[in-house]
């Protein structure tokens, strides 16, 4: 099963950030992204959406925490993202709805997001996509060194998934 090492910030200067980014990164591209999280009784299950009308099925296991935290993963590509949804939310039901603008930028690795999220607002996440063979420790690494590279300081990381911090809000207007 393949893994990363990832963390979550928030993002005290966008722009700053973006230069950096932008700067140690040989590529770019935007994504616009809509997950539809479903009730699993173990680890999270997605379905991503595209507006190309393709998407990807995802099921993660990773623990809330602050920091590198260790992702293992599974994706399924499919070509009809909405049948799909529409058996899955009526089989499991749908917990939330998470829906963002990526700016995706690639450092070797390590994917880095600069998310915009809808009713949430912007953050950054570093994904290192661990090889075959290499350990946590040296994806920790990585992860760490790109952090001081880009200014992310450890009181701008994050412990909860996009669709906690939705949900936790959403219980706190009601």
């Amino acid at each position: 099963m393949p893994a990363n090492i990832e963390i979550k910030a928030a993002l005290p200067n966008p722009e700053e950030f973006r230069i950096h980014a932008e700067s140690l990164s040989d590529s770019h591209q935007v994504l616009h992204q809509k997950d539809t999280f479903f009730a699993v009784n173990k680890g999270r299950l997605k379905l991503r959406c595209f507006p190309e009308g393709n998407g990807e099925l995802i099921q993660y296991e990773r623990s809330n925490r602050k920091g590198p935290k260790h992702s293992r993963y599974s994706i399924i590509r499919t070509p009809d993202p909405e049948n799909l949804e529409a058996v899955l939310s009526e089989v499991l039901g749908v917990i939330g709805v998470v829906k963002k603008t990526r700016d995706l930028f690639m450092v070797g690795q390590t994917r880095i997001h600069l998310d915009s999220v809808e009713n949430l607002g912007l953050f950054v996440e570093l994904e290192v996509v661990l090889k075959e063979n290499q350990s946590t420790e040296e994806g920790e690494f990585i992860a760490t060194e790109l952090m001081q590279k880009l200014n992310i300081k450890q009181d701008d990381l994050l412990e909860m998934a996009y669709i906690d911090m939705l949900l936790s809000s959403q219980s706190t207007t009601e």
